[in-house]
């Protein structure tokens, strides 16, 4: 596997970083944002259930299963972007591991 120059694997991790910031951000609001603001998001309702209620049961669950498929989505492109992907990965370097492991 080729190795990446150290500023296109600084930007890589920056910008993964940036993400999982925004991800543990979003987590946060619906999770204990919600909860801390109860009261005054109990004048709103979604499906007939206020919505702090809501929230705390089904709708931060679901919050985090799309988020999870958002992360892997842009993960992917992230990945593409910067030249991770596996299906380039040298044929040579599996031949190496595979005859390693056949000689032990």
């Amino acid at each position: 596997m080729k190795k990446l120059e150290r500023a296109k694997a600084e930007a890589y991790f920056k910008y993964r970083t940036t993400m999982i910031v925004i991800y543990l951000a979003i987590g946060f609001l619906v999770s204990y944002a919600v909860v801390l603001n109860a009261e005054a998001l109990s004048s709103f309702r979604v499906m007939g259930i206020p919505f702090h209620y809501y929230m705390g049961a089904q709708g931060a669950v679901v919050t985090f299963i799309v988020l999870l498929f958002i992360n892997a989505i842009v993960s992917d492109r992230i990945d593409k972007k910067f030249g991770f992907n596996p299906e380039y990965v040298d044929k040579a370097d599996h031949s190496t591991v595979e005859s390693s492991k056949g000689s032990e």
